[in-house]
């Protein structure tokens, strides 16, 4: 039995390093449908025109307030009929009403070992703090900034001549390998979030983040 594609859409705000990620992974049955923009210069829309996905640009300028904005963000989102919606580096604190639409379908990428340095700065951050070990996480969204439930991580050493510059170029290379596989999981239908709110691979609640080697 052949199954159906699964139905993508990409959120970016910027370069889109992780959409190139998920574009160069080729994942069996995965459909790329759209990648969505709030900034329109932003050079993620170049990459998917590169590869032949539609895309939007939806400027949140244009709005007075976040509620009005994230109402029109669904409306665009929904008329691609998504499956699951990838945040990756989508710069935007995103209303509970959208979260709530999307629950379970929304996965985001954080550079941090969420829960530590949720926010932004997590670089500097984790270098002010001494921190021996630094990474990336893939969690599903919630309406917490960057509180949802952790699904896997990727980890990476502070070296003593880093700075923050180095530790982020570092960490994002890692970031490339860290969300196409949570991604795939989801097509494969290996991952979801249970009804108690934790995150669920293989049939069983993760205790723990999944740790990438």
């Amino acid at each position: 039995m052949i199954k159906p594609n699964l139905r993508v859409v990409v959120l970016i705000s910027g370069s889109g390093s992780n959409l190139q990620a998920l574009i160069d992974a080729q994942i069996p049955n995965l459909d790329l449908a759209a990648v969505i923009s709030n900034e329109p210069h932003a050079f993620g829309l170049e990459r998917a025109q590169r590869a032949g996905i539609a895309t939007a640009v939806l400027s949140h300028r244009n709005y007075s307030d976040r509620a009005s904005y994230d109402a029109d963000l669904q409306r665009l989102i929904d008329q691609y009929a998504p499956n699951l919606v990838v945040l990756a580096g989508f710069m935007r604190i995103l209303t509970a009403t959208l979260v709530e639409h999307y629950r379970g379908r929304m996965l985001n990428i954080h550079p941090s070992l969420l829960p530590k340095f949720q926010g932004l700065h997590t670089h500097e951050r984790a270098l002010a703090a001494r921190e021996q070990e630094h990474g990336a996480s893939v969690h599903f969204v919630t309406a917490e900034l960057d509180g949802g439930p952790v699904i896997a991580q990727v980890r990476v050493p502070v070296l003593p001549n880093d700075d923050a510059d180095i530790l982020a170029a570092r960490v994002l290379a890692r970031e490339h390998q860290l969300y196409p596989t949570v991604v795939q999981w989801f097509t494969e239908q290996r991952l979801a979030l249970g009804a108690d709110g934790r995150a669920w691979l293989d049939g069983a609640p993760l205790l723990h983040p999944q740790i990438l080697m």
